[in-house]
């Protein structure tokens, strides 16, 4: 069976590519650093308990994650509602393949948020077992992570398509794909980093210089090991394209290293203890691995889909519309995090 086949007609554009493209990428660098510090927060949180030590951590931690967690799903619904307008055809398919697991995306969320906010309940009242919901709430975290993970690989990888649809199930998970663990743990690796990093802000904001260095320890080893993975996650991709990021394909080659060099530079801030350079660069890093990882979208997908194919009819009045309905929400969503902050439960 031609993988074509199985590719539905993608819808006709209101407005040119390049508009949600722009949005799709700004929108998942939100999404990806309120993850991180969900995910990571939630990993310090729980060595914290096992350790013994840095329970202060933790208690102040217990109260953010859940509002965390909140952030999350709502940064994480624009990038994919503007994946969907863009890869919409291609991405509906994969979901189909494993929908089971796709549709029970929203249990396992839900599920870690009450998990979230009975940890910090517990621990508030000094309950016994307050620990344990963070263990199960960490494991549908990383769970949700490993499902999205197999959904965006499974979407690049038409060629499994006809295999998978002769099986018809519904369960499919993309577990043959050899980029699939190091991208997962590339991620998972990521949000330890960004996670020491909002300790040690909250340290320097509330003059904890024992929260500052213990995030800033996470935030180096932690960056250290991203870097190992990501190395094993380029290797793993397809020849053409692991070659297009070693010189081959020019743009591609220069947002990897831009990428690195942005890395490097946070990793240098990290060792010298300076949290507030190395969150800026930071988010610069995250926006041009953003890049990158578009581009090794594009570059996977190049033999079925560009987004060049894609037909546009431009509708100028909800394109209007629609971007000064996303300002207003973009407006009154730092006002809530703003009036948050002023009731004492900042983020």
């Amino acid at each position: 069976m031609d993988p074509r086949s199985l590719i539905p007609a993608p819808d006709v554009l209101p407005a040119p590519v390049w508009t949600f493209d722009v949005l799709l990428l700004a929108t998942f660098v939100l999404h990806v650093l309120a993850m991180n510090v969900l995910v990571g927060g939630s990993v310090i949180a729980l060595v914290a308990h096992v350790r013994g030590r840095g329970l202060d951590v933790a208690q102040d931690l217990s109260r953010r994650l859940p509002t965390t967690l909140a952030l999350t799903i709502n940064f994480g619904v624009a990038p994919l509602l503007f994946l969907q307008v863009l890869y919409g055809h291609l991405v509906y398919a994969s979901s189909l393949l494993m929908a089971g697991f796709w549709l029970g995306m929203v249990f396992i969320v839900l599920a870690a948020y009450y998990a979230l906010y009975l940890y910090d309940f517990r621990l508030a009242s000094r309950g016994e077992g307050a620990r344990v919901w963070l263990w199960v709430a960490l494991a549908l975290l990383l769970c949700a992570g490993f499902l999205f993970s197999n959904n965006m690989t499974l979407m690049l990888r038409l060629e499994a398509w006809p295999g998978l649809v002769a099986g018809q199930t519904g369960w499919a998970l993309n577990l043959s794909d050899p980029t699939l663990i190091p991208r997962w743990l590339h991620f998972m690796t990521a949000a330890l980093a960004v996670g020491g990093l909002a300790v040690a802000l909250l340290g320097r904001r509330h003059r904890h210089e024992d929260w500052v260095e213990l995030g800033m320890l996470w935030f180096t080893r932690a960056t250290l090991a991203q870097l190992a993975f990501g190395t094993w996650f380029l290797l793993s991709l397809p020849r053409p394209v692991m070659l297009a990021f070693m010189g081959d394909h020019v743009p591609a080659t220069m947002l990897l290293l831009a990428g690195l060099a942005a890395a490097g530079l946070s990793l240098a801030a990290g060792f010298q203890k300076k949290p507030v350079p190395a969150a800026v660069l930071t988010v610069l890093t995250v926006a041009l691995m953003a890049l990158v990882r578009d581009q090794v979208r594009a570059l996977s997908l190049k033999p079925w889909f560009s987004l060049s194919e894609l037909q546009v009819a431009t509708q100028v009045s909800p394109i209007v519309l629609f971007l000064a309905t996303f300002a207003v929400g973009l407006i009154a969503v730092a006002w809530m995090l703003k009036a948050y902050a002023r009731a004492g439960r900042g983020v």
